[in-house]
């Protein structure tokens, strides 16, 4: 398997992240266009932006948070050699689910899903962090 395929699933985080950037500059311009928020106000203070342009500015500080585990584990993977198909697998689980998380989150907002869909990425970079654990050791063990 080719290990590089382990960075396919980190550009389309990535990608998540610049598309909420874009996402963000969008919707802050329709709402100064709008004459919904006070730019004056809005330059020291996030809270008076309306909820939509909130969501989005709330969920980009989330790509910076969790994510970033994700992109050490995947350098780790590739690394040590061990971004095979069950990695890959994972890593790809990972980026899916922050999608999903990032459409709730931006969306509708309903928390428990919300929070349903940020466990199952946390759960897989608990198994990805397992397999760097296993991939290490075995090779401690090796040597």
């Amino acid at each position: 398997m080719n290990s590089n395929l382990i960075f396919w699933p980190v550009l389309a985080q990535i990608f998540l992240t610049l598309t909420m950037l874009i996402l963000l500059g969008v919707r802050k311009t329709k709402a100064v266009k709008a004459g919904e928020v006070n730019r004056q106000q809005a330059a020291l203070n996030n809270k008076v932006w309306p909820e939509d342009v909130v969501k989005v500015s709330n969920n980009i500080a989330n790509q910076f948070e969790v994510p970033v585990l994700f992109y050490v584990l995947c350098l780790m993977l590739y690394s040590i050699n061990a971004a095979g198909m069950v990695a890959i697998v994972l890593a790809w689980m990972f980026a899916l689910s922050r999608f999903a998380h990032a459409y709730v989150h931006i969306g509708s907002n309903y928390v428990p899903m919300r929070l349903r869909l940020f466990l199952v990425g946390c759960l897989v970079l608990i198994a990805m962090l397992i397999l760097v654990a296993l991939e290490l050791a075995s090779g401690v063990v090796a040597a």
